[in-house]
């Protein structure tokens, strides 16, 4: 019996309630649920019976762990640390909501004591990997079609797209930095940065140039501690296989200036476009013919019953199973985390953060 704990009865459990559902063999899994909040447990059963309830995460955890036990943590970033660590000390795997946790030391040490016991510590900042876009992506690339690739822009600026403000205005805690670990960098930028990592796999980064500003509107609330960032901007470079890459980054929830998205990889013989989110499912490779730019375009929907929705709970599961998967755990997790946090150490200093994977930092 393979067994899911997922301490949050919000809606981010419900969505991980629905993924584990679409998994094989369910008459071989449980569900339990935590949450200390009786009206968001009781909704939570009432739309899944099945599952077990608990008003204490502690008290179910408290059973004896199975070797693939899994706990899911869909609870506010600032809890994710004494969350993560409880359940792998517990002897569980976990696999987390994102931002993974509120800053590097708490990342590096869940990593620690993972690899301690035995366990894979993951981040749900794995949603958009595996889409057949950006798997078409990744073909090109290793295809030469490009030739030498030298840049990457990956863009996306929003007018009014406030976590806590426009979009889920009654979490306010996502607008303070203390309960939140941070603003757009902490609720996109974790998927940006997993993409551009699965996409790229660099060997080390070099964030050489970041910035993050925060500004105003005239719907900035008041009465609430609102101290995160709406808009973020970086230079990145980019080391893999002996070549570098400079990366162009922007992403911004609040902006007064033009709103687009702009995703393109630039090579010596081509480039390609592609929204790794919601805007298109087209690939566009543009090259040259006969000193004429061409392009070609292919249309590369996500097909069948699992979406970008179940991919953390899938991709994790199969990773506990000891099956190939494009989860992001243990040291990957924690690279990509160390890029966020990059992003603010460099702009917080004006110092440039060399960033380095684990394979990269064991030959050093």
């Amino acid at each position: 019996m393979m067994r899911f704990y997922l301490i949050g009865a919000g809606v981010i459990a419900r969505s991980h309630a629905e993924a584990i559902r679409k998994l094989p063999d369910q008459e071989k899994i449980q569900v339990k649920v935590a949450d200390p909040n009786s009206k968001a447990l009781n909704e939570f059963l009432q739309h899944y019976p099945d599952a077990l309830g608990f008003s204490d995460a502690k008290e179910m955890l408290a059973e004896n762990a199975n070797e693939d036990d899994i706990v899911v943590i869909g609870t506010p970033p600032f809890t994710h640390y004494p969350l993560s660590r409880m359940s792998l000390e517990s002897g569980r795997h976990v696999l987390c909501e994102k931002p993974l946790v509120m800053n590097g030391q708490e990342a590096q040490n869940l990593l620690e004591i993972a690899k301690q016991r035995g366990k894979l510590l993951g981040c749900c900042s794995d949603r958009f990997i595996g889409l057949p876009k950006t798997e078409e992506v990744k073909r090109l690339l290793e295809s030469q079609v490009l030739g030498d690739i030298y840049k990457v822009t990956f863009v996306y600026r929003g007018q009014r797209s406030r976590p806590g403000v426009e979009y889920q205005p009654e979490s306010q805690w996502f607008l303070d930095r203390s309960k939140s670990g941070g603003g757009i960098v902490m609720d996109w930028g974790p998927y940006d940065i997993a993409i551009l990592n699965d996409v790229l796999k660099p060997s080390s980064i070099d964030i050489t140039s970041a910035w993050v500003s925060k500004p105003e509107t005239e719907a900035d609330p008041s009465d609430v501690v609102y101290d995160v960032e709406g808009h973020v901007g970086a230079m990145m470079k980019y080391h893999l296989d002996g070549k570098t890459v400079w990366v162009q980054y922007e992403r911004a929830s609040c902006t007064h200036g033009k709103p687009y998205h702009h995703v393109e990889i630039e090579g010596t013989r081509g480039a390609l476009e592609w929204s790794p989110y919601f805007e298109s499912d087209k690939v566009v490779l543009s090259f040259d013919k006969n000193g004429e730019v061409v392009t070609e375009e292919k249309e590369l929907p996500n097909q069948g019953e699992i979406g970008f929705m179940d991919h953390p709970v899938h991709y994790f599961y199969q990773s506990v199973r000891g099956e190939e998967s494009p989860a992001l755990v243990n040291e990957q997790t924690l690279f990509n985390f160390s890029c966020l946090q990059g992003l603010y150490d460099c702009a917080e200093t004006g110092i440039v953060q060399k960033l380095a994977t684990a394979e990269k930092a064991a030959t050093n």
